[in-house]
């Protein structure tokens, strides 16, 4: 299905019935990183599958920018008229999402994976890949994350909802800043899952289903 939001029409997938549960991918990726995990979470959720602006089908667009893609998700939920949502970002999704939640009453619930505030919140071998990658394809996606965000800890202290920061052991984000953005937020929970990387525990696996199911439970 398609829905246009803030000047692009963004492609999504919904399943099952409940509370509404927006799931949104990271950087080069789309909607289907969720597919397993989804099987798992609609016998619980709605849950809504989102393409994020220049991933998948939703529409292309000549610049990229974290503030643009969180007001995306505004209008999609205000589409929607959607409420009291339980948000799940992973990587860029996550950055989106805290963004998100700082713009909008209509999130309720956050957990966000592999997040970053500032672009050196990366470890440096991704960073340098980054720069690689932008030098020879010029790819927004790229500039966006050499670029993007710049999310200060006394903007993440004015989060008011309920907020799980979750992080692999071995993620390619650094753990002072997974532990930055969780102690910035007023009552965060942090959750580091044991010997997982940036997406090994997130793309095509179901363990993320159990995670956001144990984070929503209380």
């Amino acid at each position: 299905m398609f829905v246009e939001v803030n000047g692009v029409k963004l492609f999504y997938e919904k399943k099952g019935e409940g509370r509404p549960l927006i799931m949104i991918h990271g950087n080069s990726e789309d909607h289907t990183i969720f597919l397993e995990a989804s099987e798992v979470l609609k016998d619980h959720f709605e849950v809504y599958l989102l393409d994020s602006r220049d991933h998948g089908q939703s529409d292309k667009v000549n610049e990229l920018h974290y503030d643009d893609m969180a007001e995306d998700m505004v209008q999609f939920m205000e589409k929607l008229d959607l409420s009291n949502v339980v948000y799940y970002g992973f990587s860029d999704g996550g950055i989106i999402g805290l963004l998100t939640s700082l713009k909008s009453s209509r999130i309720s619930r956050l957990i966000v994976s592999g997040a970053n505030a500032t672009p050196d919140g990366v470890v440096t071998w991704l960073k340098t890949l980054i720069k690689v990658l932008y030098f020879f394809t010029k790819d927004s996606k790229m500039k966006m994350m050499l670029n993007e965000p710049h999310i200060k800890a006394e903007t993440l202290k004015q989060i008011s909802i309920p907020v799980s920061v979750v992080a692999g052991e071995k993620d390619a984000v650094k753990y002072q800043e997974t532990k930055l953005i969780a102690d910035s937020i007023p009552d965060a929970r942090l959750r580091i899952i044991p010997k997982a990387g940036h997406g090994s525990y997130i793309v095509h696996k179901t363990l993320i289903a159990d995670i956001i199911l144990e984070e929503t439970k209380d």
